[in-house]
């Protein structure tokens, strides 16, 4: 076995579909070849890597398909747990193809596995009575009420003024389960996809027995938890800019570099990032290095190969 070092990767939402996109399969495919492209660098390099990936859009659009199909057909709708599964599958083997072609076309030979993931959350985690996880597609203000009033949906406004989107309960991640396997596969050379979409959320209940449960973890802190437990080297967030920035979109706007966690984490106190969209990247980069994690990066799919690019979260 080679002692290579080991990478987990963060896709963010815009891996997979864009803001303006429909959300057909060959727009998915095209952005996740071209998400993959980027990792190349980092194979050529001699790491093993472990990807995770969002599903925020998708499982929304899953639970609405479900929705129309109770609906029209009286077909049963499944609950959050099972939809996460779901994408988690279906995007996985989104990946998977999509990478292969990508190994392909630079004669890289890399065996790549999709694990269907069950992570463990705490039912009584506090995040179940306060619901801010996006998911699913931008409505309008009246659209969003309109769904609120019908399904009893919680809405929250998105920070960059993209519409309003359904928020869910997001706890934390208790345990990665298989974490074992997934860590030897990665180490035997083996490109590993997991924790999609977060993990499919479960919990014990007091017999012993798993059981899934309404909500969706959060992808970054859930790869960020399972990086951590596994010892990863370096921890790789994708999102859709450049760098970490505080004061976002004002006139003193300044992007970070290379940042000490404790530096960061007192802009995260002063509430420089926002949630739902970079306060979560965040605390999963801090949460990876107080792991043991030696540096974790947050930046563009596209800026991978360069070395100095992005925001790096360091020890202190």
């Amino acid at each position: 076995m080679e002692n290579n070092k080991l990478a987990v990767v963060a896709f963010g939402g815009n891996a997979l579909l864009r803001g303006d996109q429909k959300g057909t399969i060959e727009e998915q495919e095209s952005n996740v070849y071209d998400t993959c492209t980027n990792l190349v660098n980092l194979i050529k390099q001699g790491y093993d890597i472990i990807i995770g990936h969002g599903n925020g859009p998708q499982v929304g659009n899953v639970l609405l398909q479900h929705e129309a199909g109770q609906k029209m057909y009286g077909i049963p709708k499944m609950p959050m747990d099972i939809c996460v599964a779901e994408t988690q599958g279906a995007i996985g083997l989104m990946i998977e193809q999509q990478l292969k072609n990508v190994l392909a076309k630079h004669g890289i030979e890399r065996n790549i596995v999709t694990i269907v993931t069950e992570v463990i959350v705490d039912k009584n985690d506090p995040a179940f009575q306060a619901p801010a996880k996006p998911v699913g597609p931008f409505y309008s203000k009246k659209e969003a009420d309109d769904l609120t009033e019908k399904n009893g949906w919680v809405f929250k406004e998105d920070p960059r003024g993209r519409g309003w989107r359904r928020v869910v309960a997001s706890p934390k991640p208790v345990k990665v389960n298989n974490r074992e396997v997934i860590e030897n596969l990665a180490r035997e050379g083996n490109i590993v996809i997991t924790v999609g979409g977060g993990g499919i959320p479960a919990y014990m209940n007091d017999k012993g027995e798993t059981v899934g449960i309404d909500a969706v973890i959060d992808k970054d802190l859930a790869s960020a938890h399972l990086a951590g437990n596994i010892k990863a080297d370096e921890f790789y967030i994708l999102t859709d800019v450049p760098q970490v920035y505080i004061n976002f979109n004002k006139p003193d706007q300044k992007a970070l570099g290379q940042v000490k966690a404790s530096e960061i984490k007192g802009y995260l106190d002063e509430g420089h990032f926002t949630e739902g969209s970079m306060a979560p990247k965040v605390r999963a980069g801090l949460h990876f290095i107080e792991k043991g994690g030696k540096e974790c990066i947050i930046t563009m799919a596209d800026k991978l190969s360069d070395e100095k690019a992005g925001t790096a979260i360091q020890k202190n």
